[in-house]
């Protein structure tokens, strides 16, 4: 059995077809996948595709950073803080978190009443949260830096990603990290919280040898290794030959970032068995030890 730690069933260029996507994952021998959280306005679908698949499809919990505005940052991560803790802060008149505040530090707070079940910061009994989380919160993500547009709210971000990696700390989760063009600013917050003890997967892993060595001097953080390894002029199997066994795990982040002969096309989880070939040859080992030995990986970090 594969483990795809990181794809979007309900995506709005896969949702349509999630249902036959997920049953040519098992086909495929894909037996679990993970989907990462974006906001409150893709979560709705996330928990209806998750609570149709039990133990195969387990979910995280996480703002994105590419989700991460001035106008609904705050409300968006009251409503993590609110169901990562099962709705224990989300009483009336507590004020929200201010950036660079602990979760744990009074001040903060859950979702008000009378939202929208559409708005972020929405709640309810009647709205679509009342059915519960789909399982388990397996991981705080994906969380993390994006600085490909712009800069602009490279502050907040930060902010945000350390509000969130306290989250993952109090609740003893792993995080899982989304980055680009921002490691840097990334390696200086994992320098400052090191004191967290932190531990996950630093997503669509590309960086070098260095950077994941450097990473891993402030916490225990494997890599997920999509279909860019088997991109033409992909330079990351030489980088994942180094790495070692116990930190590689294998992701699609469909329907993105699709393995050749796919790339430029809709990806899916049935397409992982393409990367650990590629991983394997990486590896200088056979499919199936890179199958049991990245199985095994995801299975300790996520608990699944």
């Amino acid at each position: 059995m594969l483990v795809d730690t990181h794809t979007h069933f309900y995506d709005e260029w896969l949702l349509p077809d999630a249902e036959a996507a997920i049953q040519r994952a098992l086909e495929a021998g894909v037996g679990k996948m993970i989907q990462a959280d974006v906001d409150s306005r893709e979560r709705k679908d996330m928990w209806a595709v998750g609570r149709r698949y039990p133990g195969v499809l387990f979910q995280m919990l996480g703002l994105y950073p590419g989700s991460v505005t001035q106008e609904t940052w705050q409300q968006e991560l009251d409503l993590v803080h609110s169901i990562a803790e099962g709705d224990s802060r989300s009483e009336p008149g507590m004020t929200g978190v201010e950036p660079g505040m602990s979760a744990d530090e009074p001040g903060m707070t859950g979702v008000e009443p009378g939202m929208s079940a559409d708005e972020p910061g929405m709640t309810g009994s009647e709205s679509w949260m009342s059915e519960g989380f789909p399982g388990p919160i397996v991981a705080i993500g994906e969380v993390g830096l994006d600085y490909h547009e712009n800069r602009d709210n490279a502050a907040l971000q930060k902010d945000v990603l350390r509000i969130q990696l306290e989250l993952a700390a109090k609740m003893d989760l792993p995080v899982n990290i989304h980055l680009r063009d921002a490691w840097e600013d990334f390696l200086a917050i994992l320098k400052d919280t090191q004191h967290l003890h932190l531990r996950g997967n630093l997503h669509c892993f590309s960086g070098s040898y260095e950077v994941y060595q450097e990473a891993n001097r402030y916490g225990d953080w494997a890599v997920g290794i999509g279909g860019v390894i088997t991109f033409k002029n992909s330079k990351l199997a030489a980088t994942v030959a180094r790495i070692p066994d116990r930190h590689i795990l294998l992701e699609t982040d469909a329907p993105y970032l699709a393995p050749t002969p796919y790339r430029g096309k809709r990806n899916e989880s049935a397409f992982l068995p393409i990367i650990a070939a590629k991983v394997a040859e990486a590896k200088c080992l056979t499919t199936a030890q890179i199958e049991d030995l990245t199985t095994e990986n995801a299975q300790r970090l996520f608990k699944i």
